[in-house]
């Protein structure tokens, strides 16, 4: 059964006139898709409130009530979304996303890693039989590995005692990046940790997210050599690693890592997964020379998820060229957008 999302009619508690605003945006089939995104990241704002105001789980509930869309774009964003949230009214949304066989596996990972980021013990016993299961997509299992180490490590008497670099970036990864001294010898070491497919992925991301830190900001001596370290990570044989590459470059917004996301997006080979977020990283460049045009060459792409990236990657490279603070509709700009 799925969790309801209670409808803003019914629930006084979604009163809030910004919240239904940016719910009727991002539930609206009707509404331009980068318009939904743009709402969404405003709820993800509104979401993630520590602590929480008495927007907070009407927006949890917005952002739950969209996945009744058909754009599977949109529904792995909003199980990211959640997963930021670090409420645990998300569960049972994300719980039911990550059950449900017949969904998309691009959202069912993502609602898997959103229970790893959530961090609850409660989540272990779903996420290991799934990770077990050998009937499952490999994308989910992989994901489910990832998801139940990070639970583990984030209550584990480890975490206590690990000095972490504190990073720049404010998201809840679904790795801690290793400890590491920001030398330039330590690049190679995590390149190493990066590559290698014997060690468990979980310590491999750990290893990307060393690199991404150590990427930013990009005047950072470092950042060049950790850009082209993750790059390698490309070629590695699982889907879900390339994809993850993908996102942290969009992240980091580094020029550097322009040539290995063209020539990621252009492979006709490449999984969607890893396509999608490859045009979504280079959104995120969309003021450096030549990036919108790439970016256009790909409207009419066979895959619809690819084609759905590419509109929301315009809409975010034309943020970027205006100078925009903030990639969402928060409270000032939300009626525009939502009318």
């Amino acid at each position: 059964m799925v969790p309801s999302a209670t409808s803003p009619e019914r629930d006084p508690a979604t009163s809030n006139p910004t919240v239904l605003k940016l719910r009727k945006t991002l539930t609206s089939e009707s509404a331009p898709l980068a318009h939904r995104f743009r709402a969404l990241f405003s709820l993800k704002h509104l979401a993630s409130q520590h602590p929480p105001t008495d927007a907070t789980v009407p927006a949890i509930q917005a952002i739950a009530a969209a996945f009744a869309s058909p754009s599977a774009l949109l529904k792995h964003e909003l199980a990211y979304c959640l997963g930021q949230t670090g409420n645990d009214t998300s569960v049972p949304y994300l719980r039911h996303v990550l059950e449900d066989r017949n969904e998309d596996a691009m959202c069912r990972h993502e609602a898997a890693e959103a229970l790893g980021a959530l961090g609850y013990e409660a989540s272990l016993e779903l996420l290991r039989g799934l990770r077990d299961d050998d009937s499952e997509e490999v994308v989910v299992r992989e994901t489910c590995e990832i998801a139940v180490q990070r639970i583990e490590w984030e209550h584990s008497e480890a975490r206590s005692v690990e000095k972490l670099t504190q990073s720049g970036f404010s998201s809840i990864d679904p790795a801690p990046p290793l400890p590491q001294a920001s030398q330039q010898r330590a690049i190679h070491q995590l390149e190493e940790t990066l590559l290698d497919t014997s060690l468990p992925l979980f310590q491999r991301y750990r290893a990307m997210f060393a690199l991404r830190d150590l990427s930013s900001p990009p005047t950072l001596p470092t950042a060049v050599t950790a850009v082209q370290a993750l790059a390698r990570g490309f070629d590695d044989p699982s889907a879900l690693f390339r994809h993850e590459i993908a996102f942290v470059f969009g992240q980091l917004s580094h020029p550097a890592s322009i040539p290995s996301l063209v020539q990621t997006l252009s492979n006709p080979l490449e999984e969607s997964m890893v396509r999608h977020e490859a045009a979504e990283a280079l959104g995120s460049l969309g003021d450096e020379e030549g990036v919108t045009d790439v970016l256009k060459r790909f409207l009419n792409d066979p895959e619809q998820v690819v084609r759905d990236s590419i509109v929301v990657a315009l809409d975010m490279a034309e943020f970027e060229k205006n100078g925009e603070i903030e990639y969402a509709t928060i409270p000032e700009t939300a009626q525009a957008v939502a009318a």
